[in-house]
């Protein structure tokens, strides 16, 4: 065949142009499909893909639909390659919606200004959605309940945010502002955002992470002492605090078994539910906060009464870690799963931030060590970026040898 002939005419290189990157993914991918010592059993395999200032995606504000359509596509067709199972994006991050919502206003991390929609029009979960399906992967919607607005001095804040239309529903803590989890309004309305979510769109899960009440910080103090004066109903502040949070589980919990029979709940708290210094049934842990004392969230509790379906720990810290070493949360996590699902989150951010994480059998030991630990499922990674730009060479690890089988991720019984 004379091949001179065909190159000398552009369609020759316009084909090959739209060919030749899809050649190369695939072969990537199926190269990745060889034999391995893993076995083929499901297992979480999750990365978190978060909006909030753009971490993951969008790569920047304001980019057009297509554009941003076009990067999602490329940020799943790599995780895929990579073994990925599960993509946990986050759609509230702020009191506002990367969806079209009926409560609550168009995200300013989508469009650049809070309230603006896409133009041209399209809704970018449904996409994201069916986009993820097609590859057989889970899509779980990440909710952030209680942020309500970002930065009081920067933050775009449109004219139908609820801090607009609602500012004694909010509690300030430095530049932030949260929603005051006290606030029954507060809880309502939430529960209608959860309940308009899983009625509309065909998602895998509603997701929540460690953002209750916010993380203590010197000089900064949530003041809800009003809020406490009206509701406290005798018990004390931190109890208060705790029931507040309760109510706010229990709520969801009901809301999506009640409107989307075959949705799951996930939570993914602070790593340390307890100090054993302080409770000899926490973890042999040593300094910093923690989800019962500090963020008052009684993840031990929800675990009990089935409220969640699954819970994801943030085990941030690495192997041998002076305070709180990431084997020790592991297994005390397996111990204290009452049943439920649990994987472990893993800080892949953290990739050659220091010495340990540096080090490139970091990762693989810490795989290593949530797959021989019994009542782990599997694992999330956050996030997103940092398995994009393969750090540390542990994309490659994760295609080439622990992700090489694909498997599909756990099935929970939704029978509650």
């Amino acid at each position: 065949m004379n091949t001179n002939y065909f190159q000398s005419y552009p369609l020759f290189y316009a084909i090959r142009s739209l060919l030749l990157p899809l050649f190369i993914f695939t072969t990537a991918c199926s190269l990745a499909q060889t034999p391995s010592d893993v076995k083929p059993v499901p297992e979480m395999r999750a990365v978190w893909i978060a909006t909030i200032n753009n971490i993951d995606w969008p790569p920047k504000a304001g980019m057009t639909p297509e554009a941003q359509r076009t990067s999602f596509i490329e940020l799943l067709n790599k995780h895929q390659c990579n073994g990925i199972n599960t993509i946990i994006v986050q759609i509230r991050p702020s009191g506002d919606a990367f969806y079209l919502s009926m409560y609550e206003p168009w995200s300013q991390w989508l469009t650049g200004k809070q309230g603006v929609a896409p133009s041209p029009f399209y809704d970018p979960l449904q996409f994201m959605i069916e986009e993820t399906h097609k590859r057989g992967m889970e899509f779980h919607a990440w909710i952030n309940p209680l942020r309500g607005v970002q930065n009081i001095k920067t933050s775009s804040i449109a004219d139908n945010h609820l801090f607009k239309l609602h500012p004694e529903w909010f509690v300030g803590f430095g530049d932030k502002r949260f929603f005051d989890p006290g606030n029954k309004e507060v809880q309502q309305h939430l529960i209608l955002v959860v309940k308009d979510i899983v009625q509309r769109y065909n998602i895998d899960a509603i997701h929540i992470d460690d953002y209750f009440y916010p993380y203590p910080e010197v000089g900064k103090k949530f003041n809800d002492a009003e809020s406490f004066s009206k509701n406290g109903n005798g018990l004390t502040l931190d109890d208060w605090r705790r029931s507040n949070i309760d109510s706010i589980v229990c709520s969801i919990s009901k809301t999506i078994r009640t409107n989307n029979k075959n949705c799951q709940f996930g939570v993914s708290p602070f790593g340390v539910w307890r100090h054993y210094g302080v409770d000899s049934t926490g973890s042999k842990t040593g300094a910093g906060p923690t989800d019962f004392d500090d963020l008052y969230a009684n993840i031990l509790l929800w675990l009990k009464n089935g409220w969640v379906d699954y819970v994801t720990p943030q085990v941030y810290w690495e192997i041998g870690h002076r305070h709180t070493p990431c084997e020790v949360l592991i297994d005390w996590w397996s111990k204290n799963t009452y049943g439920r699902n649990c994987y472990i989150g893993i800080g892949t951010y953290k990739a050659g931030t220091n010495t340990a994480w540096k080090d490139k059998t970091q990762l693989p030991r810490q795989i290593q060590k949530i797959r021989n630990t019994p009542n782990i499922q599997g694992m999330m990674f956050f996030s997103s970026k940092s398995l994009e730009k393969n750090v540390n060479g542990w994309s490659d690890s994760l295609r080439l040898h622990y992700f090489n089988v694909p498997v599909p991720a756990p099935k929970i019984n939704l029978n509650r």
